[in-house]
């Protein structure tokens, strides 16, 4: 029996989302520059290079855009690290290793996305929205990271506790993201990646040097 031929986009769908795209792409850029607090949708519209009213045509209040935003944050960053995930292979050192870099890509370690996610950690009236909306990727993520540092220290005879191991690792990460963009000496993302590294190696000296993976 046949299979249905796939649903393609209509232009007009296809339209309205490239044109959310534009206006979500847009708020991040908006609130790196000026905070969660300061971003307004006329700000928005100006940066997209479009008319307030079709700002208000997608998303209707301020709120519904900076919710969808944040999922789309949240989205990017959970499809970023299971692609580096599934490339990696089945050694757990080579895993951890994946997920470590891939916080650091080009796509995702920019001065602005960066931005917007410290606006929406600092903002208290954000926790409920973060929760809603990076809920579950965050605890996709965590899941994972304590799974591959339970089977690293299994393989590699280590002491230590993979939960709180991994804690560490995500911290120290989530560290070095906020100070790339607020320290007063500024250093490289690939600075910032030994300084994850250099973490990853305490506990794994075996498999982690300076530069990553032995």
């Amino acid at each position: 029996m046949s299979q249905p031929a796939p649903t393609i986009p209509t232009p007009r769908k296809l339209s309205r989302e490239i044109r959310r795209t534009q206006v979500i792409e847009a708020t991040i850029e908006v609130l790196a520059a000026n905070g969660y607090a300061r971003t307004t949708l006329t700000d928005v519209a100006r940066r997209a290079g479009i008319s307030h009213g079709l700002v208000l045509f997608h998303f209707q209040t301020k709120e519904a855009l900076l919710a969808e935003t944040l999922g789309y944050l949240s989205d990017e960053y959970r499809e970023n690290w299971d692609a580096a995930l599934a490339a990696a292979g089945p050694q757990p050192a080579s895993q951890l290793d994946a997920m470590i870099r891939a916080d650091f890509v080009p796509a995702i370690c920019t001065p602005v996305r960066l931005s917007a996610w410290l606006s929406f950690w600092g903002e208290a009236q954000s926790r409920p929205l973060y929760q809603e909306r990076c809920g579950e990727n965050d605890r996709l993520y965590i899941t994972k990271l304590e799974a591959v540092c339970a089977a690293l220290l299994s393989e590699g005879g280590y002491p230590g506790d993979p939960i709180l191991i991994s804690r560490v690792l995500r911290v120290t990460t989530e560290g070095v993201w906020v100070d790339l963009i607020s320290t007063r000496e500024p250093y490289s993302p690939t600075e910032a990646l030994q300084t994850v590294h250099a973490a990853a190696m305490a506990f794994f000296p075996r498999h982690f040097g300076a530069d990553g993976l032995l």
